[in-house]
């Protein structure tokens, strides 16, 4: 299965971007799906998680900032981002959980819950 992320861009700080997460190819029943990113000279970190339930989890830095939502039908994750920051530059990679139990929640921030990775979208926040 492989992922494709979308709807990266440059954006000035203040500003809102919305990503697109979706399968290519095979399609997969999903547990639960995951957006990271990765800046320069940084690890690859959790910004934010959606559970089949429908539960949520997000890292401090951006919460009420950003939400994440997805089309269970289409296996699709939707990553909104508002009120951008310089320090939200990064790539950013959807990741997807397969299988056919949930994720405890507190596992959804570790890379290790998720199958299946995106190729990455850049996204640039500029001052």
């Amino acid at each position: 299965v492989q992922l494709q992320a979308f709807g990266g861009g440059l954006v000035q700080a203040g500003g809102s971007l919305k990503l697109s997460c979706a399968p290519s190819g095979r399609t997969f029943s999903s547990t639960a799906m995951g957006w990271f990113r990765q800046a320069p000279g940084k690890e690859r970190e959790f910004v934010a998680a959606i559970r089949a339930s429908g539960h949520t989890a997000y890292v401090d830095s951006v919460k009420g900032r950003f939400t994440i939502s997805r089309n269970s039908a289409k296996n699709t994750v939707f990553l909104q981002m508002n009120s951008l920051k310089p320090g939200d530059t990064a790539v950013y990679y959807c990741a997807g959980r397969s299988g056919s139990t949930y994720p405890i929640l507190s596992t959804l921030s570790q890379r290790e819950t998720y199958d299946y990775w995106g190729q990455g979208t850049q996204v640039t926040v500029s001052s």
